[in-house]
């Protein structure tokens, strides 16, 4: 029985992860790790900070990998992630607006 689970586990991983392996998925991947950076960044600086701060940096992270991965979920023809994708990079560019708006408006020190 184990053996068999492990066998069929390993030729699911075997077919998603080399089988499936092209341009599409790479790109989805880069996308992904984009993504993924963003909360390297935010945990980042708010470890130099010592409190909970979310940089700039992290809402352009948001945007390039939410606009990388909404390409990828186009060309995959997948409903529910375009959706999801596109709306949060609708608000990951709202909140960039915010933040650079509330930067300028800053007065220097």
């Amino acid at each position: 029985m184990l053996v068999d689970l492990t066998r069929g586990l390993g030729n699911f991983l075997h077919e998603v992860f080399v089988m499936q392996l092209d341009w599409w998925v790479a790109l989805g991947f880069v996308a992904q790790l984009l993504f993924t950076g963003r909360f390297l960044v935010q945990w980042i600086a708010s470890e130099k900070q010592n409190r909970m701060v979310i940089p700039i940096a992290f809402w352009f992270f948001s945007i390039g990998g939410g606009l990388l991965l909404l390409v990828y979920a186009i060309h995959r023809r997948d409903p529910v992630f375009i959706a999801g994708q596109a709306f949060g990079v609708f608000v990951y560019a709202r909140n960039l607006y915010f933040e650079l708006r509330d930067h300028r408006a800053k007065p220097a020190v």
